[in-house]
């Protein structure tokens, strides 16, 4: 970070962050060492959005924040710096234009794009701290390893239900993502906040809990949560805490590391690229179905979500069940799975594939066929 001599406060900062200013934690220099730092904020959901908004109204001097995707209805009960004339909008744009209106003496820059392993490198590396906001493991991966590559300190939170958990990543004084997760779940088993369900104010607790640590991380303060993953239930209101040490073995921050660029995290979290004809567009199967091609509809979502609804005449068969239920299905019958955005039927194709099965993926799953074909089919 710049030297903080160099950073004076105006007479409007030293207004503005007066409260915080009387913390002999904090006190002048304190305040001129976060406006002269950077935190960039990976996810403008449900986690990230909570998180610029405190780090903005702190006063760090540089946000970025990185997302490449549209606001929908379903983001609004987590994600409420959104509004319903939102809709449909870019998230970082929004964010983006509300962060300026909160504090307008905070840079903020926003990254419309997705973070790959083509990019992530460049954009980490100019920023102090990183606050993983994620919300799936490729990503997850990738954030770690660019972070421990970049010798930046990865603020990390999830949550699932009613159920948060925090830690700080920092491979430079401890472990990181790998050391704690050395091998991510297999694909069927991972169910996203769509399926599994998320509490609305869960986020805005786990992300405030990453703002709290980025604040003391740039003021180099308290004891940041390295080492340490705290995990929180929002049931009975407990905290707990979890240690876990450095792995001397780790690939990417061990002793001997064998990951020293980005890789494929996608594959590496086992969601193959679809191999080329395992796809079919929405429109393609409209015209399938017009046509009066037999094909056998899979929705490889949960029982719960079917009953919302569906494609008309689909057979159910849950992700979780597939492999065991196999045998319900016609080997001589091609198959289009189907799920809420294509996620879980890409993993059912390949499952199907290995088992020489005719299968093939609905791009973009009910909510792409409610957008191009028929928006009378609720999505959920």
């Amino acid at each position: 970070m710049p030297a903080t001599r160099e950073t004076p406060l105006s007479r409007a900062e030293i207004e503005r962050y007066s409260r915080q200013l009387v913390l002999p934690e904090v006190g002048p220099e304190g305040q001129r060492r976060l406006k002269a730092s950077s935190a960039l904020v990976v996810g403008a959901g449900g986690l990230g959005i909570p998180a610029s908004v405190y780090l903005t109204a702190a006063g760090v001097g540089r946000i970025g924040i990185v997302d490449h995707d549209t606001i929908a209805r379903s983001n609004l009960h987590r994600q409420t710096i959104y509004t319903e004339a939102d809709i449909g909008k870019r998230k970082v744009e929004v964010a983006a234009k509300r962060l300026r209106e909160t504090n307008p003496l905070v840079t903020v820059e926003a990254y419309d794009m997705m973070l790959d392993s083509s990019n992530a490198t460049k954009v980490i590396s100019g920023y102090d701290v990183v606050l993983d906001c994620t919300d799936n493991f490729p990503a997850r991966y990738l954030v770690n390893d660019a972070c421990v590559i970049s010798g930046k300190p990865d603020v990390y939170a999830s949550v699932f239900r009613f159920d948060g958990q925090a830690a700080v990543f920092d491979s430079r004084k401890g472990p990181c993502y790998r050391c704690l997760f050395p091998t991510p779940p297999p694909p069927e088993s991972v169910q996203d906040c769509a399926v599994a369900g998320v509490l609305g104010v869960l986020p805005g607790i786990m992300g405030s809990i990453q703002a709290v640590q980025a604040v003391n991380i740039l003021l180099a303060k308290g004891e940041p949560l390295v080492g340490r993953l705290v995990l929180f239930n929002a049931t009975d209101m407990t905290f707990s805490e979890l240690r876990f040490r450095k792995n001397p073995e780790c690939p990417v921050c061990g002793e001997h590391p064998t990951v020293t660029k980005l890789i494929d995290y996608e594959r590496f979290c086992g969601l193959r690229k679809p191999v080329s004809g395992s796809e079919v567009t929405p429109a393609q199967l409209k015209k399938m179905m017009d046509d009066g091609e037999k094909v056998v509809l899979l929705d490889v979502r949960e029982p719960f979500e079917h009953e919302f609804g569906s494609l008309r005449g689909s057979r159910l068969i849950p992700l979780g069940e597939l492999q065991n239920r196999v045998g319900e299905l016609d080997k001589d019958a091609p198959i289009v799975a189907y799920c809420l955005v294509g996620n879980r039927s890409a993993v059912a194709v390949d499952i199907l594939a290995s088992k020489g099965f005719r299968a093939r993926n609905l791009v973009g799953g009910l909510r792409a066929w409610a957008d191009a074909v028929d928006p009378s089919v609720p999505v959920f």
